[in-house]
């Protein structure tokens, strides 16, 4: 158990022991995902591959409450997976937009990420109150 801090967990808070509780956990579903992911591809027998499949959408339910966890209490998830899920087009250039780096744009002009990308593609605010665009 003491190999998960890289300080000493004595001296850390409850707060942070708990962190650390989530984001193993997470890395633990995660690595299953993964195992299942494998097992799911080898495996010759449909019933089994339904079973596999099966549990591992188990373990994506627990990982996705686990991100939603970290969203809610850790600072700074809240605005990576704003940025990041649930969206179209190169990551990293949402990576460039979020961080308002400029770059040139089809007419030759610079536009700052944000501004590109509401143009790009819409911010969607109207599609959350309902309306098209």
């Amino acid at each position: 158990m003491g190999d998960q801090y890289h300080e000493p967990a004595d001296e850390l808070s409850g707060r942070t022991r708990d962190l650390t509780r989530v984001l193993v956990s997470l890395k633990e579903e995660i690595e299953a995902i993964d195992w299942y992911n494998q097992r799911i591809e080898l495996a010759g027998d449909e019933q089994v591959k339904r079973l596999l499949r099966h549990n591992q959408e188990e373990e994506m339910e627990h990982a996705a409450m686990a991100l939603e966890h970290l969203r809610r209490t850790m600072p700074g998830w809240d605005d990576a997976l704003r940025t990041y899920l649930f969206t179209e087009g190169e990551l990293t250039e949402l990576e460039d937009e979020a961080m308002g780096r400029t770059y040139g744009n089809a007419t030759g002009t610079t536009e700052t990420g944000a501004s590109s990308r509401s143009a790009a593609r819409g911010l969607g605010i109207g599609s959350l109150k309902g309306e098209n665009g």
